[in-house]
Protein backbone atom coordinates (compact mmCIF):
# COMPACT_ATOMS: atom_id res chain seq x y z
CA UNK A 1 0.00 0.00 0.00
CA UNK A 2 1.89 3.34 -0.73
CA UNK A 3 2.46 6.15 1.36
CA UNK A 4 0.05 9.04 1.43
CA UNK A 5 1.05 12.47 0.18
CA UNK A 6 2.25 14.96 2.83
CA UNK A 7 0.84 18.55 2.62
CA UNK A 8 2.62 21.56 3.98
CA UNK A 9 1.01 21.15 7.59
CA UNK A 10 2.04 17.63 7.75
CA UNK A 11 -1.08 15.80 7.62
CA UNK A 12 -1.96 12.86 5.26
CA UNK A 13 -2.96 13.42 1.99
CA UNK A 14 -6.71 11.43 1.85
CA UNK A 15 -7.22 12.34 5.39
CA UNK A 16 -6.82 8.75 6.37
CA UNK A 17 -5.64 7.38 9.75
CA UNK A 18 -6.07 3.48 10.85
CA UNK A 19 -5.18 3.05 14.75
CA UNK A 20 -4.50 -0.99 15.19
CA UNK A 21 -3.95 -2.43 18.61
CA UNK A 22 -2.24 -5.59 19.15
CA UNK A 23 -3.16 -8.62 20.72
CA UNK A 24 -1.34 -11.27 21.89
CA UNK A 25 1.45 -9.98 24.11
CA UNK A 26 1.96 -11.81 26.97
CA UNK A 27 2.21 -10.86 30.76
CA UNK A 28 6.18 -8.70 30.32
CA UNK A 29 8.60 -9.31 33.26
CA UNK A 30 11.62 -7.66 34.28
CA UNK A 31 14.33 -8.68 31.22
CA UNK A 32 11.83 -10.04 28.98
CA UNK A 33 12.58 -9.73 25.54
CA UNK A 34 9.95 -6.60 24.65
CA UNK A 35 10.86 -5.76 21.29
CA UNK A 36 10.70 -9.77 20.07
CA UNK A 37 7.16 -9.67 21.72
CA UNK A 38 6.05 -6.43 19.73
CA UNK A 39 7.72 -7.71 16.54
CA UNK A 40 5.71 -11.28 16.92
CA UNK A 41 2.51 -9.26 17.57
CA UNK A 42 2.79 -7.16 14.42
CA UNK A 43 3.23 -10.48 12.43
CA UNK A 44 0.44 -12.23 14.25
CA UNK A 45 -2.24 -8.92 13.25
CA UNK A 46 -3.30 -9.27 9.75
CA UNK A 47 -2.47 -6.65 6.86
CA UNK A 48 0.00 -4.40 9.18
CA UNK A 49 3.15 -6.22 7.45
CA UNK A 50 4.83 -5.18 5.61
CA UNK A 51 5.55 -2.08 7.41
CA UNK A 52 5.52 1.40 5.79
CA UNK A 53 7.47 4.93 6.36
CA UNK A 54 4.14 6.59 7.67
CA UNK A 55 3.53 3.90 10.18
CA UNK A 56 4.32 4.64 14.17
CA UNK A 57 4.07 2.27 16.42
CA UNK A 58 2.92 3.23 20.27
CA UNK A 59 4.08 1.29 23.09
CA UNK A 60 2.86 2.29 26.78
CA UNK A 61 4.77 2.97 29.69
CA UNK A 62 3.52 -0.39 31.37
CA UNK A 63 5.38 -2.82 29.72
CA UNK A 64 8.30 -0.95 29.24
CA UNK A 65 8.92 -0.34 32.88
CA UNK A 66 8.40 -4.09 33.57
CA UNK A 67 10.58 -5.40 30.77
CA UNK A 68 13.49 -2.77 32.15
CA UNK A 69 12.65 -3.50 35.96
CA UNK A 70 11.46 -0.32 36.83
CA UNK A 71 9.37 -1.90 39.47
CA UNK A 72 8.88 -1.04 43.10
CA UNK A 73 7.94 -3.59 45.97
CA UNK A 74 5.79 -2.30 48.68
CA UNK A 75 6.59 -4.18 50.97
CA UNK A 76 9.83 -3.10 51.20
CA UNK A 77 8.26 0.19 51.69
CA UNK A 78 8.74 1.99 55.16
CA UNK A 79 6.70 5.21 54.87
CA UNK A 80 7.63 8.65 56.25
CA UNK A 81 4.86 10.22 58.78
CA UNK A 82 4.42 12.80 56.42
CA UNK A 83 3.06 9.97 53.88
CA UNK A 84 1.19 7.95 56.67
CA UNK A 85 -0.78 11.04 57.44
CA UNK A 86 -1.36 11.87 53.87
CA UNK A 87 -2.84 8.52 53.10
CA UNK A 88 -4.52 8.31 56.04
CA UNK A 89 -6.55 11.61 55.62
CA UNK A 90 -7.64 10.46 52.15
CA UNK A 91 -7.60 7.10 51.88
CA UNK A 92 -3.89 5.66 50.06
CA UNK A 93 -1.97 3.61 50.49
CA UNK A 94 0.74 5.38 52.48
CA UNK A 95 3.77 2.89 50.60
CA UNK A 96 2.31 3.88 47.45
CA UNK A 97 2.60 7.78 48.88
CA UNK A 98 5.80 7.02 49.62
CA UNK A 99 7.16 5.82 46.52
CA UNK A 100 5.89 9.06 44.78
CA UNK A 101 7.91 11.51 47.08
CA UNK A 102 10.93 9.68 46.98
CA UNK A 103 10.26 9.65 43.15
CA UNK A 104 9.83 13.69 43.25
CA UNK A 105 12.20 16.15 42.08
CA UNK A 106 9.71 18.55 43.28
CA UNK A 107 6.42 18.01 44.79
CA UNK A 108 3.88 20.74 43.05
CA UNK A 109 0.50 19.97 45.24
CA UNK A 110 -0.37 17.90 48.24
CA UNK A 111 -3.70 18.21 48.64
CA UNK A 112 -7.25 16.84 48.04
CA UNK A 113 -6.03 13.40 47.68
CA UNK A 114 -4.04 14.04 45.34
CA UNK A 115 -0.31 14.14 44.72
CA UNK A 116 1.22 16.01 41.55
CA UNK A 117 4.85 16.21 41.66
CA UNK A 118 8.05 16.86 38.92
CA UNK A 119 9.78 13.90 38.04
CA UNK A 120 13.46 13.64 37.32
CA UNK A 121 13.01 13.92 33.67
CA UNK A 122 10.37 17.36 34.06
CA UNK A 123 7.24 15.45 33.32
CA UNK A 124 4.68 17.13 35.79
CA UNK A 125 1.84 14.87 36.56
CA UNK A 126 -0.49 13.36 39.31
CA UNK A 127 1.76 10.59 41.63
CA UNK A 128 5.00 11.46 39.72
CA UNK A 129 4.20 8.40 36.95
CA UNK A 130 3.91 6.17 40.37
CA UNK A 131 0.94 3.24 39.06
CA UNK A 132 -0.23 0.49 40.78
CA UNK A 133 -3.20 -0.62 37.52
CA UNK A 134 -1.99 -3.05 35.39
CA UNK A 135 1.01 -4.21 37.15
CA UNK A 136 0.07 -7.96 36.60
CA UNK A 137 -0.21 -10.88 39.39
CA UNK A 138 1.32 -9.20 41.77
CA UNK A 139 -1.39 -6.53 41.49
CA UNK A 140 -1.54 -4.99 45.03
CA UNK A 141 1.91 -5.65 46.04
CA UNK A 142 4.17 -3.75 43.37
CA UNK A 143 3.95 -0.31 41.40
CA UNK A 144 5.71 0.61 38.33
CA UNK A 145 7.52 3.77 38.04
CA UNK A 146 8.70 5.65 34.80
CA UNK A 147 11.67 4.55 32.71
CA UNK A 148 14.70 5.92 33.63
CA UNK A 149 15.00 7.43 30.20
CA UNK A 150 12.15 6.83 27.84
CA UNK A 151 13.52 8.52 24.84
CA UNK A 152 16.13 5.51 25.20
CA UNK A 153 13.76 3.40 25.99
CA UNK A 154 11.67 4.26 22.53
CA UNK A 155 14.82 3.89 20.39
CA UNK A 156 15.88 0.85 22.02
CA UNK A 157 12.57 -0.69 20.49
CA UNK A 158 12.89 1.28 17.16
CA UNK A 159 16.42 -0.58 16.53
CA UNK A 160 14.78 -3.95 17.09
CA UNK A 161 11.72 -3.25 14.83
CA UNK A 162 13.92 -1.76 12.22
CA UNK A 163 16.64 -4.96 12.08
CA UNK A 164 13.52 -7.17 12.31
CA UNK A 165 11.53 -5.87 9.36
CA UNK A 166 13.82 -3.44 7.56
CA UNK A 167 11.64 -0.24 8.03
CA UNK A 168 12.35 2.30 10.10
CA UNK A 169 9.58 2.86 12.52
CA UNK A 170 9.20 6.10 14.57
CA UNK A 171 8.68 4.76 18.23
CA UNK A 172 6.78 6.47 20.79
CA UNK A 173 6.47 5.42 24.75
CA UNK A 174 2.58 6.61 26.31
CA UNK A 175 1.60 7.05 29.07
CA UNK A 176 -1.65 8.30 30.96
CA UNK A 177 -2.01 12.10 32.34
CA UNK A 178 -4.24 14.60 33.35
CA UNK A 179 -4.94 17.89 32.50
CA UNK A 180 -5.23 21.78 34.02
CA UNK A 181 -9.19 22.34 33.69
CA UNK A 182 -10.51 19.25 32.81
CA UNK A 183 -11.72 15.92 34.07
CA UNK A 184 -10.48 12.81 32.99
CA UNK A 185 -6.65 11.68 31.46
CA UNK A 186 -5.72 11.12 28.01
CA UNK A 187 -2.22 9.23 26.75
CA UNK A 188 0.42 11.28 25.98
CA UNK A 189 4.38 10.99 24.76
CA UNK A 190 6.76 10.48 27.45
CA UNK A 191 9.58 9.21 25.39
CA UNK A 192 9.95 9.34 21.43
CA UNK A 193 12.35 7.74 19.23
CA UNK A 194 12.49 8.79 15.10
CA UNK A 195 9.98 11.33 15.45
CA UNK A 196 9.80 15.42 16.50
CA UNK A 197 7.38 15.76 19.58
CA UNK A 198 6.38 19.13 18.06
CA UNK A 199 5.12 20.28 14.62
CA UNK A 200 5.95 24.04 14.46
CA UNK A 201 3.98 25.36 11.86
CA UNK A 202 4.69 29.00 12.52
CA UNK A 203 5.03 31.20 9.47
CA UNK A 204 3.00 28.59 6.84
CA UNK A 205 -0.27 29.54 5.39
CA UNK A 206 -3.49 28.15 6.66
CA UNK A 207 -6.64 26.68 4.26
CA UNK A 208 -7.65 30.73 3.36
CA UNK A 209 -4.12 31.91 3.03
CA UNK A 210 -3.41 32.95 6.17
CA UNK A 211 0.05 32.57 7.89
CA UNK A 212 -0.15 31.07 11.18
CA UNK A 213 1.73 33.16 13.76
CA UNK A 214 1.02 30.86 16.74
CA UNK A 215 0.92 27.00 16.42
CA UNK A 216 2.74 24.38 17.25
CA UNK A 217 1.10 20.80 16.84
CA UNK A 218 1.85 18.68 19.88
CA UNK A 219 2.23 15.68 17.07
CA UNK A 220 3.53 13.24 19.39
CA UNK A 221 0.44 13.45 22.01
CA UNK A 222 -1.88 13.30 19.52
CA UNK A 223 -0.57 10.19 17.55
CA UNK A 224 -0.08 8.62 21.65
CA UNK A 225 -3.83 9.74 22.57
CA UNK A 226 -5.27 8.40 19.13
CA UNK A 227 -3.35 4.82 20.16
CA UNK A 228 -4.86 4.34 23.49
CA UNK A 229 -8.51 4.56 21.89
CA UNK A 230 -7.76 1.62 20.55
CA UNK A 231 -5.67 -0.11 23.09
CA UNK A 232 -7.98 1.11 26.20
CA UNK A 233 -7.10 0.49 30.03
CA UNK A 234 -8.38 -2.91 30.33
CA UNK A 235 -7.95 -4.99 27.29
CA UNK A 236 -4.12 -6.18 27.77
CA UNK A 237 -3.52 -4.30 24.48
CA UNK A 238 -0.30 -2.43 25.47
CA UNK A 239 0.82 -1.72 22.00
CA UNK A 240 -0.76 -0.59 19.10
CA UNK A 241 0.43 0.63 15.18
CA UNK A 242 -0.86 3.88 14.02
CA UNK A 243 -0.90 4.08 10.00
CA UNK A 244 -1.07 7.17 8.05
CA UNK A 245 -0.40 9.76 10.71
CA UNK A 246 2.87 11.09 8.98
CA UNK A 247 4.76 12.58 11.57
CA UNK A 248 7.54 15.05 10.94
CA UNK A 249 10.36 12.87 10.97
CA UNK A 250 13.71 13.70 13.43
CA UNK A 251 16.12 12.48 15.76
CA UNK A 252 14.79 14.59 18.76
CA UNK A 253 13.87 14.24 22.42
CA UNK A 254 10.46 14.33 24.25
CA UNK A 255 12.36 16.64 26.42
CA UNK A 256 11.61 19.16 23.33
CA UNK A 257 7.88 19.22 24.35
CA UNK A 258 8.17 20.47 28.08
CA UNK A 259 7.67 23.96 28.21
CA UNK A 260 10.45 25.77 30.27
CA UNK A 261 10.03 27.68 33.33
CA UNK A 262 9.75 30.81 32.11
CA UNK A 263 6.54 30.29 29.50
CA UNK A 264 4.87 27.98 32.38
CA UNK A 265 1.95 29.76 33.96
CA UNK A 266 1.37 27.16 36.38
CA UNK A 267 4.75 26.93 38.00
Amino acid sequence: MPTADVDPAGSTGDGRLEVVALAGIPEIRPGDDLAGELGDALERSAGLLPLRPDDVLVVTQKIVSKAEGAIVDLTSIEPRPEAVAFAQRWDRDARQVEVVLREARRVVRMANGVLITETSHGFICANGGVDASNVGPDSGQIVTLLPVDPDASAAWIRRAIEARFGVDVPVIVSDSFGRPWRWGIVDVAIGVSGLAPLEDLRGVADHDGRVMRSTVRAVADEIASAAELAFGKTTARPAALVRGANPPRAEASMRDGLMSPEFDLFR
